[in-house]
């Protein structure tokens, strides 16, 4: 079992060439596992991490509702963000400049097998870094991602998540808002779930400007004791 996981910072990169670049480290180790299979090898297969934020860009999960986008091509042009309908699930988001999004590409064969557990545990590693900025953030049941007063008139929503898995190979991940321009949600019905808000830490913390680099540090570090990985 390799716990070894490769952390990239992408920095601020286009969604799409992202995405190109997760299906081909995605295929690389699906590659390796079939080729472990049929030929009873035993190669090790590879982890990784991608950090990265995104110019303005709505992504719609394949179980989406495109009815949940509120705006046409046109008004998507003129807001200067772009569409996409992608592989992962969960419903419509939004990724923008100030959020950090992170990708992990993980054999969980390397780790757990327990897609439930997978998500709980990228959940929590959120959970533990809003922890650090005195923020209480919860889960909602039955809405992946993270959330503050759950239960309340004021819930609001921190991090988005959508996940897409085969053979026990992950892709896609999670959307902190940190410093994010709020205003870009009013396009959406985020995740598809009606007459609730969306927040970002820097709103949380009073409007004052949140360390991207700072929120990514802490990240890191709940996510390796959570998986106990070693990162490389």
């Amino acid at each position: 079992m390799n716990k070894k996981v490769k952390v990239q910072d992408l920095g601020l990169k286009d969604y799409k060439e992202t995405w190109d670049y997760q299906e081909e480290l995605f295929k690389a180790i699906l590659d390796l596992k079939i080729k472990n299979r049929r030929e009873e090898a035993n190669l090790e297969t590879p982890n990784y991490l991608l950090l990265v934020e995104h110019p303005h860009v709505y992504t719609l999960g394949k179980s989406g509702d495109l009815n949940n986008l509120l705006v046409n091509e046109e008004e998507l042009a003129q807001k200067n963000a772009k569409f996409y309908k992608i592989n992962r699930g969960g419903d419509i988001t939004y990724h923008g400049p100030g959020q950090l999004v992170a990708y992990p590409i993980l054999d969980l064969d390397n780790f757990f097998t327990d897609i439930h557990k997978y998500l709980r545990f990228l959940e929590e590693a959120v959970i533990k870094t809003l922890a650090e900025y005195g923020l209480k953030a919860e889960r909602s049941e039955g809405e992946t991602g993270v959330w503050l007063d759950v239960g309340t008139p004021f819930a609001r929503k921190i991090c988005a998540m959508g996940v897409r898995a085969s053979r026990w190979v992950t892709m896609h991940g999670l959307a902190l808002n940190v410093n994010a321009d709020l205003g870009y949600f009013d396009n959406i019905i985020p995740c598809g779930i009606e007459g609730k808000a969306v927040t970002s830490l820097n709103v949380e913390l009073g409007k004052r400007e949140v360390s991207l680099k700072e929120v990514e540090e802490k990240l890191l570090k709940h996510f390796s004791e959570l998986f106990e990985a070693e990162f490389i």
